[in-house]
C-alpha cells in the first residue's frame, strides 16, 4: 500500500466510520467489542463503513477504556516435547477463534521463567497461562504477590497451589486404566520411565503406576528418570540402563511417562539394542502425539482431550469467578501395535 494510503487511513476515526454508516460514534465502538449489545444490521453497517474507509479500531487504547484486555501471556517451554507444539496449535488456534489475542513468551530455563512470570505481570493481560516445567512454588508465589492479571492457569498439569487454575487430565484415573491393561495382557516386569520431578505443576503418573503394582504384586516396579522430556535424552538413559543387561534381566514392557519419552526408547530399543517391538520389550507412552500412529511407532498411549481442555479455559477466562475452577479431564486409552 502506498504511503499516502496508510496515512489517509492513519487519519480515518471512528467519527468517519459512524457518519458513513449513518450511526452514532458509540455504535461504532461496541461494533467492534467483543459480547457488546449491538444489533445485526448496525454491525453490518458499521463494519462495511469501515472497510469501505479502510478504518482499523485502537484496540488498545479500547482496553484502557474497558477493565478486560482480552489479552493472555502463553508461557511456555520444553520444546523438545512434541506434545508441546500440539498443545501451542490448539490453544493458539480456540483463543484467536473466541477474540482473544495471545502474547506468546518462550521460557529457556528456570531463572528465565521466574523473569518471565514477572514480565507477563506487568503487562496488561487478563491471565497468564504456563505449559511448561520450570515453575516452582516459590516461582508462582511471587508472580502471584506482584501480579497485575486476575487468573495464574496452569494448563496440562495439577498444581498445589491454591492460588492458580489447575486444567488437566486426571493423572490417577488415566494411568489406573493404563496398569490395569498391562496387567491384563501379562505384562509382569514392567520399568517405569519417568521425566523431570517438579515441585508445583507437576504428574502423578509414576506415583500412580508404582502403587497400582505394589498394590496388586507386592513389589516396587523399577523406575528410571530422564531429566528432559527429550527423545534424545530419553534413547541414552535408555541404552544406559538396558544394554549391559543378559535378556532374562530385561523388563518385559516400558511403560513412559509421555509419548516423548517413548518415541526415545522406541528408537534406541530397535536400532541400537536390536530387540523386537513388543516381542522383545512392549512399550506404552501417554498423549497420543501425532508421531506415535506413524507406522514406524504404532504406540500405544493414552490421549488427552485437548480440544475439551481447552474450551473450558477459555470458559474460565470469561469467568469473572476466581474459585472452584480447578477441573480434571477423562481422555482415552489408545491401544497400538507397541503394547
Amino acid at each position: 500500500m502506498p504511503d499516502d494510503k496508510k496515512a489517509i487511513f492513519a487519519n480515518i476515526t471512528a467519527d468517519d466510520v459512524a457518519n458513513e454508516a449513518g450511526v452514532s460514534r458509540w455504535t461504532v465502538n461496541r461494533a467492534f467489542r467483543k459480547e457488546a449489545s449491538i444489533s445485526p444490521k448496525s454491525l453490518e453497517k458499521v463494519r462495511a463503513a469501515a472497510e469501505r474507509l479502510g478504518y482499523v479500531p485502537d484496540l488498545r487504547a479500547a482496553s484502557l477504556a474497558s477493565d478486560r484486555s482480552n489479552l493472555v501471556a502463553l508461557l511456555i517451554d520444553d520444546f523438545a516435547n512434541p506434545h508441546k507444539l500440539v498443545m501451542m496449535e490448539r490453544l493458539t488456534r480456540i483463543l484467536r477463534r473466541e477474540g482473544w489475542d495471545i502474547l506468546l513468551i518462550n521460557t529457556l530455563d528456570r531463572n528465565d521463567a521466574g523473569h518471565a512470570l514477572l514480565n507477563a505481570s506487568q503487562r496488561r493481560v487478563d491471565a497468564v497461562i504456563l505449559i511448561g516445567l520450570q515453575f516452582d512454588d516459590d516461582m508462582l508465589e511471587t508472580a502471584l504477590h506482584a501480579r497485575r492479571f486476575r487468573k495464574l492457569i496452569i494448563f496440562a498439569r495439577s498444581s498445589r497451589n491454591p492460588d492458580t487454575i489447575s486444567i488437566a487430565v486426571d493423572d490417577v484415573e488415566s494411568m489406573n486404566e493404563m496398569a490395569i491393561y498391562v496387567n491384563e495382557r501379562g505384562y509382569r516386569r514392567p520399568m517405569f520411565l519417568a521425566g523431570p520431578r517438579t515441585s508445583s505443576a507437576h504428574l502423578l503418573r509414576k506415583e500412580t503406576f508404582v502403587e497400582y503394582w505394589r498394590q496388586h504384586f507386592g513389589i516396587e516396579p523399577e523406575t528410571v528418570e530422564v531429566s528432559a522430556y527429550d527423545p534424545a535424552l530419553a534413547s541414552d538413559v535408555v541404552e544406559n540402563v538396558l544394554s549391559s543387561r543378559n535378556p532374562a534381566m530385561l523388563p518385559d514392557i516400558l511403560v513412559c511417562e509421555n509419548d516423548s519419552l517413548a518415541i526415545g526408547a522406541t528408537d534406541v530399543i530397535r536400532h541400537k539394542l536390536g530387540l523386537r517391538i513388543p516381542e522383545d520389550i512392549a512399550i506404552t507412552g501417554f498423549d497420543d502425539v501425532p508421531q506415535a500412529d506413524n507406522p514406524n511407532y504404532s504406540l500405544t498411549t493414552y490421549r488427552q482431550p485437548l480440544t475439551e481442555m481447552v474450551e473450558y479455559l477459555v470458559e474460565v477466562l470469561s469467568n469473572p469467578d476466581q474459585t472452584n475452577l480447578n477441573r480434571l479431564f477423562t481422555g482415552a486409552l489408545i491401544a497400538r501395535r507397541s503394547a
